[in-house]
């Protein structure tokens, strides 16, 4: 894949965002200062006039902080970015900017737990409405549209079923009608699918996950596709915080340098492993893009670049064969999240979707059966020996 500028993205991973500083460092500095100095009263004032180029206070813009959000917005071809205390934080900041009183929102039924939850629990109050679909569905996608809807929201692949969304389409669909399209990209990262590429408005990553890839921080980030719309989440953002810090920022900006061969070898393990649970005989089904079974598998294969490092499968026993498998399985560790070198096991409907309804997790397909994986980068070998291990007690 290549950038606008001509180099591979692989390339971009290490050198994007960083630029001259004092003293040549080949590693941005890490500004660990809340304020910084002005030239004089006069330099101040410029700055706050935004007459001039400038940093003023960690919470409006940071050296550190600045090159982290450059370089991810340039792997997503965005123009600008703006870092967040976490993945809920950029989600909070989307809907602030977004929608006021009387709105409506359409988003997927398939997205990370608390995300449904801010909207249907948090956002309501505020008389924001939102319709929970089936993206993947584009007639009932088609069906939901008011007046009224400013936003369409979704992450593919869908957390934790995999389904797929179609980004182009629904793109068309929605600005046909003055709405715009938001995508969680943090399942697939840059590496592996550009949404704004693809027609969306503005991206969103968990960047706890595959950017920083070390599940060592908690934090999260906003792209957006035009400078204007930069300008109107940073006057947002710089009312209500929820910033990243400079050190989370560098580990994050670290991480990136190897996100291209981490994704690949997710995708080189998950493939495997997919493939040997698709054949396990206490397993009733697995989901898992770059499978010829799954039902999105061809959609996919045209939008990304690889199936990524999740995989979700469903166990014949149910929720007591679950929680026999994950208090058995070796290598594999019993954690929510994603994204991190090391491979995660968890159960979405009494952890990190257990915030959702009942109603809402059986519309989206998240039963008691259903187990996720976040396939890390060990040797592939081991970790479906560990599998086995679990799975014997099923």
């Amino acid at each position: 894949m290549d950038t606008s500028d001509g180099m591979k993205i692989g390339t971009k991973c290490v050198h994007s965002g960083i630029k001259e500083y004092e003293f040549g460092p080949v590693v941005p500095p890490i500004y660990q200062t809340s304020t910084f100095k002005f030239k004089d009263a006069d330099h101040g004032a410029r700055l706050f006039r935004g007459e001039e180029f400038g940093y003023i206070y960690t919470r409006m813009g940071n050296p550190t902080i600045e090159a982290m959000e450059d370089a991810v917005a340039e792997l997503e071809q965005g123009a600008k970015a703006i870092g967040c205390a976490s993945g809920m934080a950029a989600v909070n900041l989307v809907f602030l900017a977004l929608t006021s009183q009387g709105d409506h929102v359409i988003c997927s039924n398939t997205v990370y737990g608390p995300t449904t939850s801010y909207l249907s629990q948090l956002l309501s109050r505020f008389r924001v409405e939102t319709t929970f679909v089936d993206t993947s569905n584009l007639d009932e996608v088609e069906s939901s549209f008011r007046s009224n809807t400013k936003v369409v929201f979704f992450e593919t692949p869908g957390n934790p079923t995999l389904s797929v969304t179609d980004i182009q389409k629904i793109s068309e669909m929605a600005h046909s009608r003055g709405a715009k399209v938001v995508v969680d990209n943090t399942f697939m990262s840059p590496i592996l699918q550009q949404p704004l590429v693809l027609g969306a408005d503005i991206v969103v990553h968990s960047m706890t996950k595959f950017l920083n890839g070390h599940a060592d921080v908690v934090t999260g980030i906003v792209v957006l596709k035009t400078l204007e719309e930069y300008q109107q989440f940073r006057k947002i953002s710089n009312l209500v915080g929820g910033v990243i810090d400079p050190f989370n920022a560098f580990l994050v900006h670290r991480g990136i340098k190897t996100l291209e061969i981490r994704m690949q070898k997710h995708c080189e393990n998950a493939l495997a492993i997919a493939k040997y649970l698709e054949r396990h005989p206490k397993v009733e089904r697995v989901w898992y893009p770059f499978l010829p079974s799954h039902p999105h598998n061809e959609l996919s294969k045209k939008q990304t670049k690889g199936g990524g490092g999740i995989i979700s499968f469903e166990l014949k026993g149910g929720l007591e064969s679950c929680k026999m498998v994950m208090n058995n399985v070796r290598v594999w560790q019993l954690a929510v999240s994603l994204g991190g070198v090391e491979s995660l096991i968890q159960h979405p409907a009494s952890m990190t979707h257990s915030s959702m309804s009942k109603e809402l997790r059986l519309q989206a397909g998240i039963t008691d059966g259903l187990v996720r994986l976040s396939v890390g980068i060990e040797d592939v070998d081991d970790l479906i020996w560990g599998l086995e291990q679990g799975l014997k007690f099923a």
